[in-house]
């Protein structure tokens, strides 16, 4: 039996996944507006909200396959630290 996930659950992963793209992206030396016009996007809104996981905005998995590829990462690197234990 499968155990859904709750919205405090929920939240933690995403704040985490966002942490984890924040800490990479300044590692690699980009900023907020380079990676969003490396993924494809004209402003900073969705990189600026994910990584805080503001107003509940969040990475996708092709979000974080993108941002992994552009950052030279294995996608695994953004989920590392998770804990809903």
């Amino acid at each position: 039996m499968s155990k859904k996930l709750t919205k405090q659950q929920k939240k933690i992963i995403y704040k985490q996944i966002g942490a984890n793209v924040k800490k990479y992206r300044e590692e690699k030396g980009y900023t907020q507006l380079e990676l969003s016009y490396a993924m494809g996007y004209l402003s900073v809104s969705l990189v600026s909200a994910a990584e805080l996981y503001s107003s509940e905005k969040h990475f996708n998995i092709e979000h974080l396959f993108k941002i992994a590829d552009i950052l030279e990462i294995d996608v695994c690197e953004l989920l590392k630290g998770i804990d809903i234990s």
